[in-house]
């Protein structure tokens, strides 16, 4: 039974879902880059980098390059390079909508919605600190 393109399309966006992972791909956007130069540059044990440079092989989304006693990563393809370009163009539009939408908030103030005194907020109609993050959300 042939597997639906759309849950396809989840397990490849669930085996880029890691953060040392998205971390090595954009080191690789340039070239090869050596394991040690990858170490060196991610906060991670060389066991756990070890693991998900192997999820990484295996998914064919890079490929390991031997010369000599130094073994190099790259990626596979240069649409994995736009696909990271492409998901940073999205966060930030998506940061400038919500940077845009908090100076609108804070332009309108208390007296644009009322005295802004609901159970969230406190005198002053700011959001109470156990409630902002859930407004942020």
């Amino acid at each position: 039974m042939q597997v639906p393109l759309y849950q396809a399309k989840a397990e490849f966006f669930r085996m880029l879902g890691h953060p040392v992972r998205i971390r090595v791909l954009e080191l690789l956007q340039n070239g090869p880059v050596p394991v040690r130069d990858l170490l060196a540059a991610i906060d991670v044990e060389a066991s756990n980098l070890s693991q998900q440079l192997a999820v990484l092989r295996r998914s064919g989304i890079v490929v390991s390059i031997r010369d000599g006693a130094t073994v190099s990563y790259a990626l596979a393809g240069g649409d994995v390079a736009d696909l990271l370009r492409a998901a940073r163009r999205i966060l930030t539009e998506l940061l400038v909508g919500q940077s845009e939408l908090l100076a609108e908030l804070r332009q309108s103030g208390p007296q644009a919605h009322g005295a802004g005194r609901g159970p969230d907020a406190d005198g002053a109609g700011r959001l109470t600190a156990d409630h902002a993050g859930a407004e942020r959300s």
